[in-house]
């Protein structure tokens, strides 16, 4: 079995990955692998708004800022079998309820995928009510996307669900 959903009924907006990986599933936490890239997108796109990056906080303390902050986590699949972490070995996949979450959400702005075998599932996602993205996978199996590639592409994401400001020139003070 999968992990629980981070959620709060303020969420708005549901990232959805396929299903934990090797590495989350023994330290029981979301993103758990420590190259996959997600804490460290999350940690630039809120720095304005955090103290410590979220890669430097403990985890409990991370879903604390994930719930503040707007943001839903969870896996599209409750269940499956799969040797190893890849998606391309996911076997006998179980849903998750994610009706049953959207329908808890009245605030939902936007669901993003996380990768391609979540991605796979966005028609029915679609069919929930809400706006839905594709966004490049944070797994270190995607190597073809750089860390600042995928920032870009997730900040896109994040504003459009109003929990991050664009990335403006004004921003970035010259040197």
């Amino acid at each position: 079995m999968g992990l629980a959903p981070v959620w709060s009924p303020t969420a708005r907006l549901l990232i959805l990955g396929s299903f934990p990986g090797v590495a989350s599933l023994q330290a029981s936490q979301y993103y758990g692998h420590p190259r996959n890239h997600f804490w460290p997108i999350l940690s630039a796109l809120w720095a304005d708004r955090l103290a410590t990056p979220l890669t430097e906080m403990a985890y409990e303390a991370r879903l604390d800022v994930v719930r503040a902050n707007g943001l839903a986590i969870w896996d599209v699949y409750a269940g499956c079998v799969r040797p190893g972490s890849l998606d391309s070995a996911i076997r006998d996949a179980e849903l998750n309820d994610l009706a049953g979450l959207v329908a808890r959400s009245p605030q939902l702005a936007l669901i993003g995928h996380n990768g391609g075998e979540s991605a796979r599932h966005m028609r029915l996602t679609a069919d929930l009510g809400v706006p839905v993205v594709r966004l490049p996978s944070t797994s270190p199996a995607n190597a073809s996307w750089s860390f600042a590639r995928k920032l870009t592409a997730w900040r896109a994401a994040f504003v459009q669900a109003g929990l991050a400001v664009a990335d403006t020139p004004a921003a970035h003070p010259p040197c």
